[in-house]
């Protein structure tokens, strides 16, 4: 524990007051949190908007930018890893259990409760198109860019410049030494907070869902009570592989999740519609690219009975901006000896693609039950919960309850990995940026993250979930707007490196 940093320090008794503070209060805690986000979502939803849009210009800018050549590293640094086990780390870090969760629920929704920029009739045929391209929409672009922002920033300053591993580095250029004293400890504090409460949201939705894949497969209640078990045993797990280290815990279940995912979609894609999914895929990709500038902007202001936008795509802004803390540092220790353009690329289009087909496996399989062969997944969302959506869909297919308990093995997976890498960079936040940092200090953290997910679902279920997400979301934002300035100082002195230089040393 010699490690250990104010920042530790003050975010350790802060998690705690919130996790007291929701064990003994949880009717007063869901009041208050859910205030507070009623009046960012309601005051401050064309800000999400804008930032989340702006995330997205910056990162193609840096794309087709001189900018692009310049290594996450010295010049003739190599990238630590290959391209298989980075997209796995991409994938499992930055959405997975949320895509389990929500590829099947989601859609459905949408076709029952369309965008009303859509202006569709709801459960029409017209409206399964919209459904998923708002799907692809709100899991494809804006959250890897914002993803993208905050990892090639802290990236860059570490592997480049040689700065710690924590936050309050980036902002070098802007503060001088003042990001040893109060400020940086601020900056890293609000940190911990989103990537806490941030994480413990998608923690929440994966217990819910295993309860829910348990109750469908073995008839037990999906209860609290079964959740908190759920926490326990699967912290116990995370917190087994957080002591083994990157190169072996992470890395061998980030490896495992992708095979799962995979098995899983292929067996749907090949199971179900298989025409229909392809044809979606092919068809709404090509929609949502054509109609991305105009759902960038979308708000509910001309039509005041809708809150859709409040409901759907801020909440997602909101749960992204959350997650960039943790995802991107998490992905910048694992991108080292990467170009800028090329690590942009990567992070941003393949999982934009990878969404967009697991959707249309799961949304447009859903999709089709619903609209053409009659079968209501709707009615099982409402009567037992999102959770609920995936398995019923697998089970309607020859051996769907094997697929479904492989789905509970995927879920568990993504919620180990997903903690274990949390723990990970909670450690190094606040171990003045250690990439090793000590196992206590992720015991600590990790306790902490379960018991914060726990807290959640005990004060107000999945509401609270996503409540805590956009709360957390809301100072982080502005660090990550400020992240951007500090890092186009940087670049800016840069020498750039000359294009046949780098050519030979990738040849070489």
């Amino acid at each position: 524990m010699k490690k250990l940093t104010p920042v530790f320090t003050i975010s350790f008794f802060i998690a705690l007051a919130f996790i007291i503070w929701g064990f003994f209060a949880p009717e007063n805690l869901e009041f208050i949190t859910g205030t507070i986000q009623g009046f960012i979502t309601d005051q401050f939803g064309w800000f999400y908007l804008l930032v989340a849009t702006g995330f997205v210009a910056f990162a193609i800018f840096l794309i087709f930018s001189p900018y692009g050549r310049i290594k996450l590293g010295k010049d003739d640094e190599e990238p630590e890893y290959n391209y298989l086990t980075w997209f796995s780390f991409l994938f499992t870090a930055g959405m997975g259990i949320g895509l389990v969760f929500w590829g099947v629920a989601e859609p459905v929704y949408h076709l029952f409760d369309p965008s009303p920029a859509a202006n569709v009739a709801g459960g029409s045929i017209e409206a399964a198109g919209a459904a998923l391209r708002y799907s692809f929409f709100h899991w494809g672009m804006h959250p890897w860019a914002i993803y993208s922002v905050v990892a090639l920033t802290l990236a860059y300053f570490k592997f480049r410049k040689g700065a710690p591993g924590v936050v309050s580095a980036a902002f070098q250029p802007l503060l001088g030494d003042r990001v040893n004293g109060g400020i940086g400890t601020t900056i890293n504090v609000i940190v911990v907070f989103a990537t806490v409460f941030g994480v413990a949201t998608s923690l929440g939705f994966g217990t819910a869902q295993i309860g829910g894949g348990l109750s469908d497969i073995f008839g037990f209640n999906n209860t609290f009570f079964l959740q908190l078990m759920i926490i326990i045993v699967v912290t116990f797990f995370y917190m087994l592989s957080s002591q083994t280290g990157l190169n072996v815990g992470i890395r061998i279940l980030s490896k495992t999740n992708i095979y799962l995912a995979s098995i899983l979609m292929l067996f749907l894609l090949f199971s179900g519609p298989t025409n229909f999914i392809m044809n979606s895929f092919t068809q709404t990709f090509g929609s949502y690219l054509q109609n991305l500038v105009s759902m960038s902007f979308q708000l509910d202001t001309f039509n005041l009975e809708s809150s859709w936008v409040e409901g759907w795509t801020i909440f997602y802004w909101a749960w992204w901006i959350a997650w960039a803390p943790f995802v991107g540092t998490f992905i910048a220790r694992v991108s080292r000896g990467r170009t800028i353009r090329e690590f942009i690329i990567g992070v941003i289009a393949v999982p934009t693609v990878f969404g967009a087909l697991w959707f249309s496996v799961f949304g447009g399989t859903a999709i089709h039950l619903e609209t053409i062969t009659g079968v209501s997944v709707m009615e099982v969302i409402t009567e037992a919960g999102e959770e609920s959506a995936l398995f019923f869909v697998l089970q309607q297919f020859n051996f769907g309850w094997i697929m479904a308990i492989v789905a509970i093995f995927l879920i568990a997976s993504f919620f180990i990995t997903s903690a274990d890498s949390a723990t990970f960079v909670l450690g190094m936040q606040t171990t003045n940026g250690s990439l090793n940092p000590p196992n206590n200090v992720k015991l600590i953290w990790g306790l902490i993250q379960s018991a914060t997910a726990a807290v959640l679902l005990y004060s107000g279920g999945l509401a609270a979930l996503q409540t805590a997400a956009i709360i957390a979301a809301f100072p982080f934002v502005i660090i990550m707007i400020f992240m951007i300035i500090s890092l186009m100082k940087s670049l800016k002195q840069e020498t750039l490196p000359e294009k046949k230089k780098l050519r030979k040393s990738k040849n070489n």
